[in-house]
Protein backbone atom coordinates (compact mmCIF):
# COMPACT_ATOMS: atom_id res chain seq x y z
CA UNK A 1 0.00 0.00 0.00
CA UNK A 2 1.06 3.63 -0.19
CA UNK A 3 0.17 5.98 2.59
CA UNK A 4 0.67 10.09 1.27
CA UNK A 5 -0.21 12.19 4.45
CA UNK A 6 2.42 14.16 2.83
CA UNK A 7 -0.05 15.96 0.83
CA UNK A 8 -1.69 17.27 4.10
CA UNK A 9 1.83 18.64 5.00
CA UNK A 10 3.35 15.74 7.37
CA UNK A 11 6.68 15.92 6.89
CA UNK A 12 7.18 12.27 7.87
CA UNK A 13 5.75 9.74 9.44
CA UNK A 14 6.43 5.56 9.47
CA UNK A 15 2.74 3.54 8.14
CA UNK A 16 1.11 1.11 9.54
CA UNK A 17 0.82 -2.48 7.80
CA UNK A 18 -2.84 -2.82 6.53
CA UNK A 19 -2.86 -7.21 6.89
CA UNK A 20 -2.84 -9.10 5.03
CA UNK A 21 -0.67 -7.24 3.24
CA UNK A 22 3.52 -7.54 3.65
CA UNK A 23 4.61 -3.78 3.49
CA UNK A 24 3.20 -0.11 3.40
CA UNK A 25 5.27 3.19 1.96
CA UNK A 26 4.68 6.31 4.00
CA UNK A 27 5.38 9.65 1.71
CA UNK A 28 5.92 12.61 3.23
CA UNK A 29 5.79 16.25 1.76
CA UNK A 30 7.87 17.60 -0.35
CA UNK A 31 9.44 21.00 0.60
CA UNK A 32 12.25 22.84 0.19
CA UNK A 33 14.98 22.13 3.03
CA UNK A 34 19.10 23.68 3.03
CA UNK A 35 21.59 20.89 1.05
CA UNK A 36 25.12 20.72 0.41
CA UNK A 37 25.92 20.45 -3.41
CA UNK A 38 29.55 20.02 -4.13
CA UNK A 39 30.98 22.68 -1.59
CA UNK A 40 28.15 25.16 -0.76
CA UNK A 41 24.67 25.50 0.29
CA UNK A 42 21.72 25.14 -1.96
CA UNK A 43 18.00 24.61 -1.49
CA UNK A 44 16.40 21.83 -3.01
CA UNK A 45 13.02 19.97 -3.00
CA UNK A 46 13.27 16.79 -0.35
CA UNK A 47 10.85 14.34 0.39
CA UNK A 48 11.01 11.55 3.13
CA UNK A 49 10.13 8.05 2.30
CA UNK A 50 9.44 5.50 4.56
CA UNK A 51 8.85 2.14 3.62
CA UNK A 52 7.24 -0.42 6.59
CA UNK A 53 7.89 -4.30 5.71
CA UNK A 54 6.44 -7.82 7.30
CA UNK A 55 9.92 -9.23 6.87
CA UNK A 56 8.37 -12.76 7.93
CA UNK A 57 6.29 -12.72 4.29
CA UNK A 58 8.47 -10.28 2.78
CA UNK A 59 11.34 -11.08 1.17
CA UNK A 60 14.11 -8.97 -1.13
CA UNK A 61 16.05 -10.35 -3.45
CA UNK A 62 18.05 -7.46 -4.04
CA UNK A 63 18.88 -5.00 -0.57
CA UNK A 64 17.73 -1.80 -1.17
CA UNK A 65 15.75 -2.21 -3.93
CA UNK A 66 12.91 -0.08 -3.12
CA UNK A 67 15.62 3.25 -2.21
CA UNK A 68 17.56 2.22 -5.68
CA UNK A 69 14.26 2.44 -7.86
CA UNK A 70 12.18 5.56 -5.72
CA UNK A 71 15.98 7.13 -6.40
CA UNK A 72 15.96 6.36 -10.01
CA UNK A 73 12.63 7.06 -10.56
CA UNK A 74 13.23 11.30 -9.46
CA UNK A 75 15.08 12.16 -11.96
CA UNK A 76 18.38 13.29 -10.10
CA UNK A 77 16.61 14.77 -7.37
CA UNK A 78 17.57 14.37 -4.00
CA UNK A 79 16.33 11.32 -1.58
CA UNK A 80 16.10 11.76 2.00
CA UNK A 81 16.05 8.14 3.40
CA UNK A 82 14.38 7.70 6.94
CA UNK A 83 15.47 4.88 10.04
CA UNK A 84 13.00 2.35 8.57
CA UNK A 85 14.01 2.51 5.10
CA UNK A 86 17.45 3.25 5.80
CA UNK A 87 17.73 -0.24 7.40
CA UNK A 88 16.95 -1.60 3.83
CA UNK A 89 19.73 0.60 2.15
CA UNK A 90 22.49 -0.11 4.32
CA UNK A 91 21.93 -3.36 6.49
CA UNK A 92 20.21 -5.63 3.55
CA UNK A 93 22.72 -8.40 3.39
CA UNK A 94 23.95 -11.40 5.55
CA UNK A 95 27.60 -10.49 4.27
CA UNK A 96 27.10 -6.91 5.88
CA UNK A 97 25.82 -8.84 9.03
CA UNK A 98 28.50 -10.61 9.34
CA UNK A 99 31.12 -7.69 9.34
CA UNK A 100 33.50 -7.30 11.82
CA UNK A 101 32.78 -3.55 12.01
CA UNK A 102 28.83 -4.30 11.98
CA UNK A 103 29.16 -6.98 14.67
CA UNK A 104 27.91 -6.03 18.48
CA UNK A 105 30.78 -4.95 20.32
CA UNK A 106 31.82 -2.78 17.25
CA UNK A 107 31.30 0.52 17.49
CA UNK A 108 29.32 0.86 14.14
CA UNK A 109 26.58 -1.66 15.64
CA UNK A 110 23.34 -0.72 17.18
CA UNK A 111 20.39 -3.36 18.82
CA UNK A 112 16.93 -2.94 16.26
CA UNK A 113 14.72 -0.08 17.78
CA UNK A 114 12.00 -2.99 17.12
CA UNK A 115 11.22 -6.42 17.88
CA UNK A 116 12.34 -7.52 13.70
CA UNK A 117 14.79 -5.64 11.63
CA UNK A 118 12.50 -4.57 8.59
CA UNK A 119 14.59 -6.41 5.74
CA UNK A 120 15.33 -10.24 5.26
CA UNK A 121 17.54 -12.09 1.88
CA UNK A 122 17.14 -14.91 0.40
CA UNK A 123 19.01 -14.30 -2.82
CA UNK A 124 18.34 -17.94 -3.50
CA UNK A 125 14.64 -16.82 -4.01
CA UNK A 126 12.04 -14.76 -3.23
CA UNK A 127 10.01 -18.06 -2.31
CA UNK A 128 6.60 -19.24 -2.13
CA UNK A 129 6.21 -18.49 1.19
CA UNK A 130 5.62 -14.93 0.50
CA UNK A 131 2.45 -16.07 -1.74
CA UNK A 132 0.19 -13.04 0.23
CA UNK A 133 3.18 -10.29 0.58
CA UNK A 134 1.86 -7.17 -0.60
CA UNK A 135 -1.52 -8.53 -1.91
CA UNK A 136 0.95 -10.91 -3.91
CA UNK A 137 0.51 -14.38 -5.46
CA UNK A 138 3.52 -16.81 -6.09
CA UNK A 139 2.86 -19.13 -8.83
CA UNK A 140 4.57 -22.20 -9.35
CA UNK A 141 4.76 -24.72 -12.47
CA UNK A 142 5.40 -28.72 -12.82
CA UNK A 143 8.92 -27.72 -13.06
CA UNK A 144 9.03 -25.50 -9.97
CA UNK A 145 9.54 -22.41 -11.50
CA UNK A 146 8.31 -19.41 -9.61
CA UNK A 147 6.18 -16.18 -11.22
CA UNK A 148 5.31 -13.73 -8.16
CA UNK A 149 2.58 -11.46 -9.52
CA UNK A 150 0.55 -8.60 -6.96
CA UNK A 151 -3.15 -7.68 -7.55
CA UNK A 152 -3.51 -3.89 -6.88
CA UNK A 153 -5.53 -1.39 -7.27
CA UNK A 154 -4.90 1.45 -9.95
CA UNK A 155 -4.68 3.74 -7.54
CA UNK A 156 -1.50 1.98 -5.97
CA UNK A 157 0.11 -0.60 -8.08
CA UNK A 158 2.40 2.08 -9.66
CA UNK A 159 3.99 2.57 -6.48
CA UNK A 160 3.86 -0.97 -5.74
CA UNK A 161 5.95 -1.76 -8.74
CA UNK A 162 8.40 0.67 -8.03
CA UNK A 163 9.25 -0.90 -4.79
CA UNK A 164 8.83 -3.97 -4.71
CA UNK A 165 10.28 -7.44 -6.36
CA UNK A 166 7.49 -8.91 -7.48
CA UNK A 167 8.07 -10.02 -11.34
CA UNK A 168 4.62 -8.44 -11.96
CA UNK A 169 2.05 -5.90 -10.49
CA UNK A 170 -1.07 -6.40 -12.13
CA UNK A 171 -3.46 -3.07 -11.96
CA UNK A 172 -7.03 -3.39 -11.63
CA UNK A 173 -10.20 -0.27 -12.19
CA UNK A 174 -10.76 1.56 -9.10
CA UNK A 175 -13.74 -0.30 -7.57
CA UNK A 176 -13.53 -3.63 -8.79
CA UNK A 177 -13.14 -6.59 -5.84
CA UNK A 178 -10.03 -7.63 -5.48
CA UNK A 179 -11.09 -10.96 -4.70
CA UNK A 180 -13.22 -11.02 -8.10
CA UNK A 181 -9.75 -9.84 -9.67
CA UNK A 182 -7.75 -12.80 -7.87
CA UNK A 183 -10.41 -15.31 -8.76
CA UNK A 184 -10.54 -14.37 -12.32
CA UNK A 185 -6.49 -14.81 -12.77
CA UNK A 186 -6.31 -18.04 -10.58
CA UNK A 187 -9.86 -19.40 -13.20
CA UNK A 188 -7.42 -17.90 -16.45
CA UNK A 189 -4.35 -19.77 -14.90
CA UNK A 190 -6.24 -23.39 -13.46
CA UNK A 191 -3.88 -24.46 -10.45
CA UNK A 192 -4.19 -28.05 -9.08
CA UNK A 193 -3.73 -26.25 -5.84
CA UNK A 194 -3.85 -22.75 -4.18
CA UNK A 195 -2.12 -22.33 -1.24
CA UNK A 196 -3.46 -19.71 1.49
CA UNK A 197 -2.09 -18.54 4.36
CA UNK A 198 -4.66 -19.94 6.45
CA UNK A 199 -3.68 -22.49 8.92
CA UNK A 200 -4.26 -23.65 13.07
CA UNK A 201 -0.40 -22.39 13.18
CA UNK A 202 0.13 -18.53 13.71
CA UNK A 203 3.04 -18.67 10.99
CA UNK A 204 0.79 -18.86 8.41
CA UNK A 205 -2.42 -17.66 9.50
CA UNK A 206 -2.71 -14.30 8.11
CA UNK A 207 -6.38 -14.63 6.21
CA UNK A 208 -9.06 -13.94 9.14
CA UNK A 209 -12.31 -15.52 8.93
CA UNK A 210 -14.18 -13.00 6.90
CA UNK A 211 -11.60 -12.85 4.40
CA UNK A 212 -11.50 -16.74 3.59
CA UNK A 213 -15.42 -16.32 3.43
CA UNK A 214 -14.78 -13.32 0.48
CA UNK A 215 -12.32 -15.33 -1.08
CA UNK A 216 -14.11 -18.80 -1.29
CA UNK A 217 -17.35 -16.72 -2.61
CA UNK A 218 -15.22 -15.07 -5.24
CA UNK A 219 -13.79 -18.84 -5.85
CA UNK A 220 -16.66 -20.32 -6.44
CA UNK A 221 -16.89 -24.24 -5.24
CA UNK A 222 -14.49 -25.65 -7.65
CA UNK A 223 -11.25 -23.69 -6.93
CA UNK A 224 -12.35 -22.94 -3.26
CA UNK A 225 -12.06 -27.45 -2.93
CA UNK A 226 -8.29 -27.18 -4.23
CA UNK A 227 -7.16 -24.47 -1.57
CA UNK A 228 -4.75 -25.73 1.03
CA UNK A 229 -3.02 -24.43 4.00
CA UNK A 230 0.57 -22.77 3.17
CA UNK A 231 1.67 -24.17 6.15
CA UNK A 232 3.95 -26.78 5.17
CA UNK A 233 5.47 -24.22 2.30
CA UNK A 234 6.49 -21.82 5.21
CA UNK A 235 7.53 -24.50 7.59
CA UNK A 236 9.99 -25.90 4.66
CA UNK A 237 11.06 -22.19 3.79
CA UNK A 238 11.65 -21.01 6.96
CA UNK A 239 13.43 -24.19 8.32
CA UNK A 240 16.57 -24.27 5.65
CA UNK A 241 19.07 -21.58 6.72
CA UNK A 242 20.95 -20.15 4.22
CA UNK A 243 25.11 -20.64 4.67
CA UNK A 244 25.64 -16.89 5.43
CA UNK A 245 22.71 -17.25 8.03
CA UNK A 246 24.90 -20.00 9.36
CA UNK A 247 28.09 -18.16 9.92
CA UNK A 248 25.98 -14.92 11.44
CA UNK A 249 24.57 -17.84 14.10
CA UNK A 250 28.11 -19.14 14.26
CA UNK A 251 29.10 -16.12 15.47
CA UNK A 252 26.44 -15.06 17.69
CA UNK A 253 26.56 -18.23 19.40
CA UNK A 254 30.36 -17.80 20.06
CA UNK A 255 29.39 -14.93 21.76
CA UNK A 256 26.72 -16.40 24.20
CA UNK A 257 29.01 -19.10 25.62
CA UNK A 258 31.48 -16.37 25.82
CA UNK A 259 28.99 -14.12 28.06
CA UNK A 260 28.22 -17.43 30.24
CA UNK A 261 31.48 -18.18 31.05
CA UNK A 262 31.91 -13.97 32.06
CA UNK A 263 29.26 -14.70 34.23
CA UNK A 264 30.73 -17.68 35.86
CA UNK A 265 33.84 -16.04 36.70
CA UNK A 266 31.57 -13.57 38.67
CA UNK A 267 30.54 -15.96 41.29
CA UNK A 268 31.78 -15.74 45.15
CA UNK A 269 29.98 -19.44 46.46
CA UNK A 270 27.96 -17.92 49.52
CA UNK A 271 27.46 -14.50 48.28
CA UNK A 272 26.29 -14.21 44.58
CA UNK A 273 22.41 -15.29 44.16
CA UNK A 274 21.10 -16.64 40.65
CA UNK A 275 19.39 -13.61 40.06
CA UNK A 276 22.88 -11.62 40.25
CA UNK A 277 24.52 -13.65 37.81
CA UNK A 278 21.48 -13.46 35.51
CA UNK A 279 21.38 -9.48 36.44
CA UNK A 280 25.19 -9.64 35.26
CA UNK A 281 24.09 -11.07 31.83
CA UNK A 282 21.74 -8.41 31.24
CA UNK A 283 24.02 -5.71 31.85
CA UNK A 284 26.20 -7.39 29.38
CA UNK A 285 23.73 -7.92 26.85
CA UNK A 286 22.91 -3.72 26.82
CA UNK A 287 26.75 -2.86 27.06
CA UNK A 288 26.84 -5.15 23.15
CA UNK A 289 23.42 -4.22 21.77
CA UNK A 290 21.74 -7.98 21.62
CA UNK A 291 18.58 -8.60 22.73
CA UNK A 292 17.01 -11.45 24.39
CA UNK A 293 16.91 -14.91 22.71
CA UNK A 294 13.32 -15.06 23.86
CA UNK A 295 10.83 -13.87 26.85
CA UNK A 296 13.09 -11.50 28.43
CA UNK A 297 12.08 -12.29 32.01
CA UNK A 298 12.88 -15.92 31.65
CA UNK A 299 16.08 -14.81 29.77
CA UNK A 300 18.10 -16.01 31.32
CA UNK A 301 17.35 -18.94 32.75
CA UNK A 302 20.23 -19.37 35.95
CA UNK A 303 19.85 -22.05 38.53
CA UNK A 304 21.17 -23.58 41.56
CA UNK A 305 18.83 -25.16 42.90
CA UNK A 306 16.03 -28.56 41.81
CA UNK A 307 14.94 -28.89 38.53
CA UNK A 308 12.44 -25.46 38.08
CA UNK A 309 11.92 -26.34 33.86
CA UNK A 310 11.57 -22.75 31.65
CA UNK A 311 11.83 -20.21 34.30
CA UNK A 312 13.03 -16.85 35.72
CA UNK A 313 16.16 -16.97 37.86
CA UNK A 314 15.47 -16.34 41.72
CA UNK A 315 17.95 -15.05 44.61
CA UNK A 316 18.81 -18.46 45.51
CA UNK A 317 22.42 -18.05 46.97
CA UNK A 318 24.66 -19.95 45.08
CA UNK A 319 26.63 -22.65 47.32
CA UNK A 320 29.72 -24.95 47.54
CA UNK A 321 28.03 -28.68 46.19
CA UNK A 322 25.51 -27.17 43.67
CA UNK A 323 25.39 -27.88 40.12
CA UNK A 324 24.63 -24.28 38.08
CA UNK A 325 22.51 -24.32 34.82
CA UNK A 326 22.59 -21.39 32.79
CA UNK A 327 19.96 -21.18 29.96
CA UNK A 328 20.94 -18.53 27.69
CA UNK A 329 20.30 -17.06 24.27
CA UNK A 330 20.86 -14.00 22.92
CA UNK A 331 19.39 -12.04 19.17
CA UNK A 332 21.62 -10.05 16.65
CA UNK A 333 20.44 -7.89 14.06
CA UNK A 334 17.01 -8.18 14.89
CA UNK A 335 16.50 -11.54 12.85
CA UNK A 336 18.58 -14.58 14.28
CA UNK A 337 18.91 -15.63 18.04
CA UNK A 338 21.09 -18.94 19.96
CA UNK A 339 19.64 -21.25 22.78
CA UNK A 340 22.63 -22.44 24.32
CA UNK A 341 22.74 -23.97 28.18
CA UNK A 342 26.36 -24.01 29.82
CA UNK A 343 26.77 -26.02 33.53
CA UNK A 344 29.17 -25.65 35.65
CA UNK A 345 29.93 -27.20 39.12
CA UNK A 346 30.21 -25.40 42.54
CA UNK A 347 33.48 -27.67 44.60
CA UNK A 348 33.49 -28.21 48.11
CA UNK A 349 36.48 -26.73 50.29
CA UNK A 350 39.44 -29.45 49.37
CA UNK A 351 37.75 -30.21 45.92
CA UNK A 352 39.81 -29.86 42.88
CA UNK A 353 37.26 -31.37 40.41
CA UNK A 354 33.82 -32.93 40.70
CA UNK A 355 33.89 -35.86 42.72
CA UNK A 356 33.37 -39.10 40.80
CA UNK A 357 28.99 -39.35 41.55
CA UNK A 358 28.93 -36.40 40.05
CA UNK A 359 31.64 -36.88 37.34
CA UNK A 360 29.71 -40.23 36.13
CA UNK A 361 26.46 -37.77 35.69
CA UNK A 362 28.47 -35.26 33.79
CA UNK A 363 30.05 -38.12 31.68
CA UNK A 364 26.46 -39.80 30.95
CA UNK A 365 24.70 -36.54 29.85
CA UNK A 366 28.09 -36.18 27.61
CA UNK A 367 27.51 -39.65 25.84
CA UNK A 368 23.73 -38.47 25.38
CA UNK A 369 24.59 -35.67 23.50
CA UNK A 370 26.75 -37.12 20.99
CA UNK A 371 24.59 -40.19 20.70
CA UNK A 372 22.13 -37.61 19.55
CA UNK A 373 24.04 -35.49 17.81
CA UNK A 374 25.38 -38.66 15.84
CA UNK A 375 21.53 -39.78 14.91
CA UNK A 376 21.33 -36.48 12.81
CA UNK A 377 21.31 -36.61 9.41
CA UNK A 378 19.43 -36.04 6.26
CA UNK A 379 16.19 -38.01 5.96
CA UNK A 380 16.59 -38.94 9.47
CA UNK A 381 12.86 -37.92 11.80
CA UNK A 382 13.23 -36.01 14.55
CA UNK A 383 11.80 -38.32 16.67
CA UNK A 384 14.98 -41.29 15.90
CA UNK A 385 17.23 -38.43 17.47
CA UNK A 386 15.31 -38.70 20.39
CA UNK A 387 15.42 -42.21 20.74
CA UNK A 388 19.09 -42.52 20.24
CA UNK A 389 19.55 -40.01 22.80
CA UNK A 390 16.79 -42.11 25.09
CA UNK A 391 18.36 -45.10 24.89
CA UNK A 392 21.72 -44.09 26.62
CA UNK A 393 19.40 -42.35 29.39
CA UNK A 394 17.56 -45.74 30.27
CA UNK A 395 21.03 -47.68 29.82
CA UNK A 396 22.52 -45.29 32.48
CA UNK A 397 19.77 -45.23 34.82
CA UNK A 398 18.98 -42.02 34.09
CA UNK A 399 15.30 -40.36 35.92
CA UNK A 400 12.24 -39.83 33.41
CA UNK A 401 13.07 -36.61 30.91
CA UNK A 402 9.97 -35.50 29.80
CA UNK A 403 11.61 -32.47 27.97
CA UNK A 404 12.07 -33.16 23.86
CA UNK A 405 16.01 -33.36 22.83
CA UNK A 406 16.10 -30.69 20.73
CA UNK A 407 14.20 -28.07 18.77
CA UNK A 408 14.36 -25.82 15.61
CA UNK A 409 16.77 -22.36 16.18
CA UNK A 410 17.57 -19.73 13.91
CA UNK A 411 14.57 -16.90 13.67
CA UNK A 412 13.27 -17.88 16.94
CA UNK A 413 14.62 -19.38 19.98
CA UNK A 414 12.12 -22.57 18.75
CA UNK A 415 11.68 -21.95 15.23
CA UNK A 416 9.72 -23.76 13.08
CA UNK A 417 10.74 -27.33 11.70
CA UNK A 418 11.58 -30.96 12.67
CA UNK A 419 11.23 -31.27 16.72
CA UNK A 420 13.86 -33.43 17.85
CA UNK A 421 11.35 -35.17 20.17
CA UNK A 422 8.03 -37.18 20.69
CA UNK A 423 9.39 -40.31 22.05
CA UNK A 424 9.08 -40.24 25.91
CA UNK A 425 6.91 -43.03 27.12
CA UNK A 426 7.53 -45.13 23.93
CA UNK A 427 5.15 -42.87 21.88
CA UNK A 428 5.25 -43.16 18.29
CA UNK A 429 6.30 -39.78 15.93
CA UNK A 430 3.85 -37.51 15.18
CA UNK A 431 3.36 -33.86 14.26
CA UNK A 432 6.51 -31.96 14.16
CA UNK A 433 8.79 -35.11 15.46
CA UNK A 434 7.64 -37.32 11.97
CA UNK A 435 9.34 -34.24 9.98
CA UNK A 436 12.58 -35.06 8.45
CA UNK A 437 15.66 -33.23 8.79
CA UNK A 438 17.03 -31.19 5.54
CA UNK A 439 20.60 -30.07 5.15
CA UNK A 440 20.87 -26.38 6.46
CA UNK A 441 18.44 -26.79 8.92
CA UNK A 442 19.87 -25.75 12.50
CA UNK A 443 18.84 -27.02 15.74
CA UNK A 444 19.47 -26.52 19.43
CA UNK A 445 19.57 -29.60 21.37
CA UNK A 446 20.15 -31.16 25.17
CA UNK A 447 22.54 -34.13 26.28
CA UNK A 448 20.62 -35.18 29.51
CA UNK A 449 21.10 -36.91 32.70
CA UNK A 450 18.83 -36.40 35.84
CA UNK A 451 18.87 -37.79 39.20
CA UNK A 452 16.53 -37.51 42.44
CA UNK A 453 18.75 -34.96 44.88
CA UNK A 454 18.72 -36.22 48.84
CA UNK A 455 15.73 -33.88 49.36
CA UNK A 456 13.79 -35.68 47.27
CA UNK A 457 13.87 -33.12 44.70
CA UNK A 458 15.51 -33.56 41.22
CA UNK A 459 18.22 -31.89 39.38
CA UNK A 460 18.67 -32.52 35.32
CA UNK A 461 22.20 -31.62 33.57
CA UNK A 462 20.81 -30.04 30.05
CA UNK A 463 23.74 -28.65 28.21
CA UNK A 464 22.80 -27.18 25.30
CA UNK A 465 25.02 -26.94 22.44
CA UNK A 466 23.62 -25.95 18.37
CA UNK A 467 24.30 -27.47 15.29
CA UNK A 468 23.71 -27.19 11.49
CA UNK A 469 22.73 -30.15 9.26
CA UNK A 470 24.97 -30.87 6.26
CA UNK A 471 25.07 -33.39 3.67
CA UNK A 472 27.34 -35.74 5.82
CA UNK A 473 25.40 -35.19 9.06
CA UNK A 474 25.30 -32.45 12.38
CA UNK A 475 28.35 -30.01 12.21
CA UNK A 476 28.49 -28.39 15.90
CA UNK A 477 28.28 -24.26 15.49
CA UNK A 478 30.80 -24.19 18.43
CA UNK A 479 32.82 -26.67 19.83
CA UNK A 480 30.68 -28.34 22.79
CA UNK A 481 30.82 -28.33 26.11
CA UNK A 482 33.19 -31.05 27.25
CA UNK A 483 33.66 -30.70 31.00
CA UNK A 484 32.57 -29.08 34.09
CA UNK A 485 32.89 -25.34 34.07
CA UNK A 486 34.45 -25.57 37.99
CA UNK A 487 33.81 -22.59 40.63
CA UNK A 488 35.96 -22.41 43.41
CA UNK A 489 34.60 -22.50 46.75
CA UNK A 490 35.98 -19.42 47.75
CA UNK A 491 37.31 -16.37 45.31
Amino acid sequence: SLSNFGMFGVKHFSAVINPPQGCILAVGAGEKRPVVKGDTLAIATVMTFTLSVDHSIFVMTKGGTPYHEARNGMSGGLLRVSSTAKAHKDLCTPEHFARDDHWPGSGAYSAPRHGHDPCYIRPDSWGPACEDACNGQTICDSDGNLESLAVSPETESTALSEVSPLDEVRSVPRGTSMYTAVAEELKRRNPASIAVNSSSRNIADGLSYTQRVALEAALGPSLSDRLVSSEEIVIEWLSVKLPREVDIMRRAAELTEQLELEAYAQIVPGETTDADVARFLKQRMAELGVTDGWAPDQNPNVNSGPDRGHSHSTEKVIMPGDVIQTDFGIGVHGMWVTDIQRFAYVLMPGESEAPPEMQDRWEHAREGSRAAKAAMRPGVRGWDVDVAQREVLERHGSISIIWSTGHPVGYWAHDVGPRLGGAAGGAAPSGDAARELRPGQTFAFDGFFGWTRDDGTTKTISVEEMVVITENGAEWLIDPQEEWVLIPSER
